[in-house]
């Protein structure tokens, strides 16, 4: 199929070609739910699909209507949806899909190390050669605009042989969550197995590793070695170790993040302003998107960008199971930048003087609880326990 065909969605600058592969930048939230419509009714043989929600609304409907269509004209199709971030969908909601001859199996760990995990991922995969990645769950918020209290997000179009990497791994998770007796060390290896090691296009793979899982470690070293960085991240609370590095590329060279003003768990957002002071004294510069709740995961470091379902905090980078790709390609990411610079123009800066000047040690000492929850015990109980406001402004 022709790249007009397939990314009918994509405008021209937005669209590269890297070794081999074509890759789109989907900003527009209609162009991506059109990129994953098209993805599905257009595969031929097989659809793999991983999502760690799956909603019972219009969205989760029409995509699931869509894949039993698909199995209605001899496609394989699996998916794979988190137990906990898909746990009010029911299983009569994916009977129409079983019933049509399609797959569809839970991530859900039991009591124990797994029951921490959750599968955060999010990826459609068609016949071996096309994928779509990023933020965005199948649920109708994701696809909403402000007005309809939506979220912003970044989706990425993969055609050529790097998709076809993704089938192997794909068809791991899926046996790893069909075992109720697997163990964390065969996850572990197939994190592992599957992430590369080398190229300009690599997928990374996160999750509960004993080391640094191959995810984390390579966004690490980049930003050791890094000059400038520049991040989005709907959740922002990297531990003190992270924050220790970024304030030293900060000081070296120049930092850029553009975290969340708003959003479902008002938790998240104290946390991550808990971490302001920090890495503003060295150097950094931080903004508050403003016009929507903010879900996009984007990370430059120097000529590299990672596009993914990757947040920027402790469980997803030590715990959560997570799917990256590392783009290295000066022009990809002189555009990512380029869409930064669109991000932070809709924000506020973050003020030190306003932090040290405004803000109250009752508030400061709420953004020290929000992070030790949201870092070290998990988004879950945080929901149940939200202060409400984290401070309403920042700067």
């Amino acid at each position: 199929m022709a790249t007009r065909e397939w990314m009918p969605q994509v405008e021209e600058r937005d669209r590269f070609e890297v070794d081999g592969n074509r890759l789109g930048l989907l900003i527009d939230r209609d162009d991506r739910l059109d990129a994953l419509m098209a993805l599905i009714d257009g595969a031929e043989r097989e659809l793999r699909l991983l999502y760690y929600i799956f909603s019972d609304d219009a969205v989760g409907v029409r995509v699931r209507d869509a894949l039993v269509a698909a199995c209605g004209r001899g496609v394989a199709v699996s998916l794979l949806v988190d137990g906990f971030g898909s746990e009010e969908t029911t299983e009569g909601f994916f009977q129409p899909l079983r019933d049509a001859g399609g797959t569809v199996c839970r991530f859900l760990p039991r009591f124990g190390r797994r029951y921490l995990l959750r599968n955060h991922q999010k990826i459609a995969l068609a016949d071996h050669r096309r994928a779509l990645i990023g933020g965005f769950n199948i649920d109708s918020g994701y696809f909403a605009s402000a007005e309809e209290d939506g979220w912003r997000d970044l989706g990425l179009l993969v055609e050529g042989p790097a998709a076809a990497h993704l089938a192997g791994y794909f068809d791991a998770m899926m046996a790893w969550a069909h075992d109720p007796q697997a163990k964390i060390r065969g996850l572990t290896r197939t994190l592992r197995r599957w992430s590369q090691r080398r190229g300009h296009l690599r997928w990374l793979f996160g999750g509960p590793t004993q080391r640094l899982s191959p995810w984390t470690s390579a966004l690490k070293t980049d930003i050791v070695r890094g000059r400038r960085l520049d991040v989005i991240a709907a959740y922002f609370a990297p531990n003190p170790g992270t924050l220790r590095r970024l304030g030293r590329l900060a000081r070296r060279g120049a930092l850029r993040i553009v975290t969340a003003s708003k959003s479902d768990n008002m938790m998240t957002i104290g946390a991550a302003r808990h971490c302001y002071r920090r890495l503003l004294r060295r150097g950094a510069r931080i903004w508050e998107y403003r016009p929507m709740k903010l879900h996009t995961k984007l990370f430059v470091v120097d000529d590299k960008t990672y596009i993914g379902s990757s947040n920027f905090d402790m469980r997803s980078l030590y715990i959560n199971c997570e799917i990256m790709l590392r783009i290295e390609n000066a022009a990809f990411a002189e555009r990512m930048r380029l869409y930064v610079d669109g991000e932070t123009a809709d924000g506020r800066e973050a003020s030190l003087d306003f932090i040290r000047e405004r803000v109250g040690w009752l508030t400061r000492l709420k953004w020290r609880i929000a992070y030790f929850l949201v870092a070290i015990v998990d988004y879950t109980v945080t929901r149940r326990v939200n202060f409400g406001s984290a401070g309403a402004e920042i700067g």
